[in-house]
C-alpha cells in the first residue's frame, strides 16, 4: 500500500543484491514495455481524433508520463528475481499505461467538469484499473513469482492512481484544495524516511493497509461521479483523509516504537 517504506527496485533474491540483470530478463522487459508505449500513444492519437478539441498535449501527457515510469521500471531490474518480466508485472505495466491516459484525459481535458459522458468514462477506467489491481496480484501468487520488485511496482502504481485522482477532486471542486494530501501524503512519508532512517524499515504484511489503499480509489473515483457533489463529495473526502492519515499513523508508530532487546 501506498504507506509502505520503500522505492520500486529495492527488491532482494536469497537476502542479496541481485547485481546484473539477466539478458532474457532486459530483452522481454524492453519489448513488453515498448509495446505498451506505442499502445499508450495510439490510444491517445484515437482519443484526440475522436475529440478534436483536446491539443497535442493530450497525446504528450501519457506518452511521457508512461516512459518516466518505465524508464524507472528498468532501472530497478536489479532487484527483479526472475530472468522474465512476468505477467503479473505485465498487468501492473498495463495499468500504469491506463493510469497515465487517466491522467491525460483529467489534466488536459478543459472541459471535463461539464462533460458527464467523460466522467462516467473515467470512471468506468478507475473501477477497471481497480479490478487489474488484484489480479496481478493474484497472478503472482499462482505462478510463484512474488517478489518484492512486483510489489513495489503494484505500490507506487496505485500511489501515482491515488494522487491523480486527488488533483482530480480538487480540480473539478468535489473537495478543498487539502483533498490533494491524500495522493501526497505517500510521496511526503518517503521524503520523511530520507532523513529519519527507522521509517525504512519492513512492516508486516497487512490487510488493513491493503483495504485503506482501495478505499481510498474507490472513495477518490466516487467523486469523479458528476451528481456527487458538496456536501456530499466533501464528506467522502475528508472520510477517505483520515482513514489515510489513521493508517499512516499505526505504521509510523510501528516502525519508530523503541526497539525491545532479547536478553
Amino acid at each position: 500500500m501506498a504507506s509502505e517504506p520503500g522505492r520500486l527496485g529495492e527488491g532482494r533474491q536469497n537476502g542479496a543484491e541481485r547485481l546484473s540483470v539477466a539478458p532474457s530478463l532486459l530483452r522481454d522487459t524492453l519489448i513488453i514495455l515498448s509495446g505498451l508505449l506505442a499502445g499508450t500513444a495510439v490510444v491517445a492519437l484515437a482519443l484526440s481524433a475522436l475529440r478534436p478539441e483536446l491539443g497535442w498535449d493530450f497525446i504528450a501527457w501519457p506518452v511521457l508520463c508512461a516512459a518516466v515510469i518505465f524508464a524507472l521500471v528498468l532501472g530497478g531490474l536489479s532487484g527483479h528475481p526472475f530472468d522474465r518480466f512476468g505477467h503479473a508485472n505485465l498487468v501492473t505495466a498495463f495499468r500504469a499505461s491506463l493510469v497515465s491516459l487517466l491522467g491525460a484525459c483529467i489534466f488536459c481535458f478543459d472541459d471535463l467538469a461539464a462533460d458527464r459522458t467523460a466522467l462516467l468514462a473515467l470512471v468506468g477506467v478507475v473501477l477497471f484499473a481497480l479490478t487489474l489491481d488484484g489480479f496481478d496480484g493474484y497472478l503472482a501468487r499462482r505462478q510463484g513469482q512474488e517478489s518484492d520488485f512486483g510489489a513495489r511496482f503494484d505500490m507506487e502504481v496505485d500511489a501515482l492512481l491515488i494522487l491523480i485522482l486527488s488533483a482530480a477532486a480538487a480540480l473539478l471542486e468535489k473537495a478543498g484544495l487539502w483533498v490533494v494530501m491524500i495522493g501526497l501524503m505517500r510521496y511526503a512519508f518517503v521524503l520523511a524516511a530520507r532523513y529519519e532512517p527507522r521509517l525504512n524499515g519492513r512492516l508486516p504484511p497487512s490487510f488493513r493497509r491493503k483495504l485503506v489503499c482501495v478505499l481510498q480509489i474507490v472513495a477518490l473515483c466516487l467523486l469523479l461521479v458528476p451528481f456527487v457533489v458538496p456536501p456530499v463529495s466533501t464528506i467522502v473526502a475528508l472520510s477517505a483523509l483520515l482513514l489515510l492519515s489513521y493508517s499512516f499513523a499505526v505504521d509510523i508508530h510501528y516502525l519508530l516504537r523503541p526497539q525491545v532487546l532479547a536478553p
